[in-house]
């Protein structure tokens, strides 16, 4: 909602709010702390192994930007 009244502005808002909904929630890949669920399962698999914030975040980069790509693929050619 902090973005509304900028969003507002844009050429195509519709199209805006679906990137911004996308992106933020691709994100949350990126690190452990990007969202609840992956501090969950990195608590979780602690009993067999450790999983550092850098192990993660290894993995997390190249998925993230994948799908980011993909979802922003999506949103420019198919939809």
């Amino acid at each position: 909602m902090l973005l509304k009244s900028l969003v507002a502005r844009f050429a195509n808002p519709h199209t805006a709010w679906l990137t911004l909904a996308m992106a933020s929630t691709l994100a949350g890949n990126l690190t452990i702390t990007g969202s609840v669920a992956n501090i969950i399962v990195v608590e979780r698999a602690r009993k067999e192994a450790a999983i550092t914030f850098f192990d993660y975040f290894r993995i997390g980069l190249p998925v993230t930007a994948l799908t980011l790509l993909l979802g922003w693929f999506w949103l420019s050619w198919i939809r």
